[in-house]
């Protein structure tokens, strides 16, 4: 697998709105946003490897060398009323499925993306005070092609899209440009892309359950609808588990 081309990801976008660097081998794409500012609507960081990615609640992300995408993505001020974290799994599923769509890909609350049952992207959204401004920066990882799978770890060999890395990046960056704040059209894309809507799942925090019943669908804020017997409950926080998926 060839080291990303400039080149194709900076296709159609405006660069006087939006600052596009590829890093060879990088700590982290989401570090490289904090200490490197851009005046511009976007900062966008890519790595072709990095030594220290990091998911939700500080996990690892494992990011070796070329054949992944390893990105992130800084904006001053974002104006929205939906979670940043799942606007970005909506822009990042439309980014793939614009090159090739599959009923096997689907998104996971609250920032997985699945494919197959397995994980195969996940996204950090970290937020830094800078004077009066807020830099959201949301941090992107998606496996194409992995070598060495943990068993809940997949990727999307199977659609064959290791060639199509530049587009995929390139779809999400104007994903991100063009974002429109519309909480009632980005919750209708988010649930008609989720993968459990009505399926029975459990509620995990720190490895025990604190619930289980029917995932019914999200709130205008992103919290999840959980159908538990004859209660109807809002859970922001902790993660959910789904028999047969990892």
């Amino acid at each position: 697998m060839s080291k990303l081309d400039l080149r194709i990801i900076k296709k159609n976008i405006p660069l006087n709105l939006v600052d596009i660097e590829i890093f060879d081998e990088i700590d982290s794409t989401n570090e490289e946003c904090k200490r490197s500012l851009s005046s511009k609507i976007l900062s966008v960081k890519i790595a072709n490897k990095q030594t220290k990615g990091r998911g939700r609640r500080g996990k690892n992300w494992s990011s070796p060398s070329i054949g992944n995408i390893y990105m992130s993505i800084a904006q001053k001020n974002v104006e929205t009323d939906f979670p940043l974290s799942l606007s970005a799994g909506v822009i990042s599923f439309d980014a793939i499925s614009s090159i090739k769509g599959s009923d096997r890909l689907g998104l996971k609350w609250p920032n997985d993306i699945i494919f197959n049952s397995k994980k195969v992207g996940g996204i950090l959204v970290e937020q830094e005070i800078l004077g009066k401004d807020i830099l959201s920066i949301t941090g992107i990882g998606i496996n194409i092609n992995l070598q060495d799978k943990e068993a809940w770890w997949g990727d999307l060999s199977e659609l064959d899209v290791e060639i199509k890395r530049e587009e995929i990046i390139n779809k999400i960056i104007l994903g991100f440009l063009n974002f429109k704040n519309d909480s009632a059209l980005l919750k209708e894309k988010w649930e008609s892309y989720c993968m459990h809507l009505q399926k029975k799942i459990k509620i995990m925090q720190d490895g025990n359950i604190l619930d289980e019943g029917a995932f019914v669908g999200i709130n205008d804020d992103g919290s999840l609808l959980l159908q538990s017997k004859n209660n109807l409950k809002t859970y922001h926080y902790g993660e959910i588990s789904i028999l047969g998926v990892y």
